[in-house]
């Protein structure tokens, strides 16, 4: 008596059928939900860590006189005004972050998007949009830049002037 069944059994029929039925849903979540379903998601702590990384600051400047100044800074401690929290303000930081990370340029219709996500937290106060971008060293340590992209006022939008030149040029 074979071990195995034949090759036209039924019992093998069938778990080749539910073989195939089980790839094809499998194929069909993994496409339905860009690449990331359990167990094989792809969580950024692990297939990227120590890539490049950025992020976005808000910082509430209404004290300030000019602060304008568009250099980077690298110490958080030395970033002008005051820290401005965006949750309680409705503002999805993720996708602040990703709306300064992916613009490539500042139309007038971006800087309006930009405004939008702000829209009732720009009465009475200026803001200053910033870009964090971090990467780490050869030596194990973390560079970490603060740029400054976009001052928003009550009816005033400063965007960063190198910023503006990139956008001209494309």
């Amino acid at each position: 008596m074979p071990l195995l069944p034949s090759s036209s059994s039924p019992i093998r029929r069938r778990s080749a059928q539910a073989l195939l039925l089980t790839l094809l849903v499998y194929a069909l979540l993994v496409a339905s939900h860009k690449g990331e379903f359990w167990p094989f998601s792809i969580y950024p702590m692990f297939s990227q860590a120590g890539d490049p990384w950025s992020r976005a600051v808000v910082r509430d400047v209404s004290a300030e006189v000019d602060s304008t100044a568009w250099t980077p800074y690298q110490a958080p401690d030395r970033l002008p005004g005051t820290a401005f929290a965006l949750g309680p303000n409705d503002i999805v930081p993720i996708d602040l972050a990703n709306f300064v990370f992916k613009t490539e340029a500042w139309t007038p219709r971006r800087v309006k998007g930009l405004r939008t996500m702000f829209r009732g937290s720009l009465n009475n106060r200026s803001l200053l949009v910033m870009r964090v971008n971090g990467r780490l060293t050869p030596s194990d340590s973390i560079i970490v830049e603060y740029v400054p992209y976009a001052r928003l006022g009550p009816d005033t939008t400063a965007l960063n002037p190198d910023l503006a030149a990139q956008s001209a040029r494309q």
